[in-house]
């Protein structure tokens, strides 16, 4: 998290976009992967909807202090502003609680087992803890280093400022915890909110599909027949998503 301005953030997020295959983007990509999918009823249309709907969401992994922290979280790492939806507006904080229960946030798919040494981060995640338990445990002692270094205030207490100067000690490990790294942490944390975004409303987040919107992303249309002899034409149809358009 080298550059945490306005403009820095946003165009962060498009080369992120560029460089990940268009087929993870229908699923939960990266670390996450399609598990116990419920489709909506239908898909809503416009911001206001996506934040009634974000309002509404009761978390089902998260505590309520825990949930602040994510909400707070994630709207640092990618606020809203005149070009896309921010996290919040994307149900970004909704795609990470419903992870935290599935596949994912059990490490049902990793190998688990010893030894646990340091290794390079090109190996990936090499801890002992679940994710759902780095979650628990990070968000647990960012908010005990908060407490501690700013006047009595959790993460979610503080002001915007003081959020970004705490996720980027947590990025380049200028913070430290005894029982969770810091560094797992935020790294979980960016890029679920990244995958959160980007990813198939169908999990949660994306509402409305904005950010496919906003790259012009068309989803997971059946076909493209009608387009194929128009190099050069603008594509104006709306993303689709697995469960269908999304307006």
């Amino acid at each position: 998290m080298s550059d945490l301005s306005h403009p820095g953030r946003r165009g962060f997020l498009r080369r992120s976009i560029a460089i990940v295959p268009a087929a993870t983007a229908l699923t939960a990509t990266g670390f996450v992967t399609a598990q116990n999918v419920t489709a909506p009823a239908s898909p809503a249309s416009g911001t206001a909807s996506s934040a009634a709907s974000t309002a509404n969401y009761v978390p089902v992994y998260f505590h309520a202090d825990e949930w602040a922290f994510i909400k707070a979280a994630v709207a640092r790492l990618i606020p809203s502003d005149d070009i896309g939806p921010g996290a919040i507006e994307a149900g970004v904080p909704e795609f990470i609680d419903r992870q935290m229960e599935g596949s994912f946030g059990q490490a049902a798919t990793w190998y688990m087992q010893g030894p646990f040494v340091p290794s390079s981060p090109l190996f990936g995640y090499q801890g002992k803890m679940l994710p759902r338990e780095v979650y628990r445990a990070g968000i647990a002692a960012t908010d005990a280093w908060c407490k501690a270094q700013k006047g009595g205030k959790t993460f979610a207490q503080l002001d915007a400022a003081q959020q970004d100067e705490v996720l980027k000690g947590l990025d380049t490990e200028t913070i430290k915890f005894d029982n969770v790294g810091a560094k797992d942490f935020f790294t979980f944390l960016l890029q679920n909110t990244k995958e959160g975004y980007f990813s198939d409303p169908i999990h949660g987040g994306n509402k409305n599909a904005a950010a496919w919107k906003m790259i012009g992303f068309p989803g997971a249309r059946a076909d493209y027949l009608d387009w194929v002899d128009k190099p050069g034409v603008h594509y104006t149809l709306p993303p689709v998503s697995i469960s269908g358009p999304q307006g």
